[in-house]
């Protein structure tokens, strides 16, 4: 993934055909590693492609992918569902917060 998101920082930034070396570069700047073969890998896959064909493309794919939406609305329901009674006071369960956690998959830079 942190191939990728370099590749694309590299677009972004006005270069419409990024090298590897500029790949290199993006990810030497934060400290990551570059393994040659994802980097080989990377480029096999772009080459010849335009980029904002392949982005449409994913997006696509994304569109039709399950979310867990639908269970992440039913957790404030059922979290004042389960609220208790204690000596007259109604106290609510503290929710961990997942969203951080599940941010925490799609890291960049690991």
């Amino acid at each position: 993934m942190r191939f990728v998101a370099a590749y694309l920082l590299a677009t972004l930034g006005g270069n419409q055909s990024p090298t590897k070396d500029d790949v290199r570069a993006i990810l030497g700047s934060v400290g990551a590693e570059v393994e040659e073969y994802k980097l080989d890998i990377l480029f096999k896959e772009v080459e010849g492609k335009d980029i904002s064909e392949l982005l449409a493309a994913g997006r696509e794919k994304f569109a039709f992918a399950p979310r867990g939406g639908a269970a992440m609305d039913a957790v404030p329901a059922a979290a004042a569902a389960a609220e208790e009674k204690k000596d007259g006071k109604v106290e609510a369960k503290v929710e961990e917060d997942e969203e951080e956690e599940d941010l925490d998959m799609f890291s960049l830079f690991d």
